[in-house]
């Protein structure tokens, strides 16, 4: 019976601390650097053609997903860092758009563990997808 309270604990525990673990702004919303488009375990870039106005689409776009909020930067900036939760346990993804000449760069990536089973990719194509619909 101890042993399952500890268990329990620290399920509890860890369930808190990724809930209320700060984010840092200054870790997590930095340039993209050198984009293209790659796959990492816990991580998607994207990079996509882009005309006046996309930025602020895209913004639209992502605010307007579930459990997404933001934390730094602006469209008009010219970048912006979004956390997007999970539902359950609510797991923080970061996701950066950053404004290139006649580009938009978004590098979706996980904070915790070391692979995402393909979530960051598949949000951000979705919101690719979005604002190529959108656009039409």
């Amino acid at each position: 019976m101890k042993l399952l309270s500890l268990v329990l604990l620290a399920v509890l525990g860890f369930g808190l601390w990724v809930r209320l673990a700060p984010s840092d702004p200054a870790r997590w919303h930095v340039s993209i650097g050198d984009a293209g488009n790659r796959d990492f375990a816990g991580a998607a870039i994207r990079t996509v053609p882009a005309s006046p106005g996309d930025m602020a689409r895209l913004d639209r776009i992502i605010r307007a997903t579930p459990r997404t909020t933001l934390l730094a930067g602006s469209p008009e900036s010219g970048m912006v860092t979004y956390i997007t939760r999970s539902r359950l346990w609510g797991f923080p993804d970061f996701t950066t758009v950053e404004a290139r000449p006649g580009a938009i760069v978004i590098h979706g990536r996980l904070r915790f563990g070391s692979s995402d089973m393909g979530v960051n990719r598949a949000r951000v194509e979705g919101w690719v997808a979005a604002l190529a619909a959108e656009k039409t």
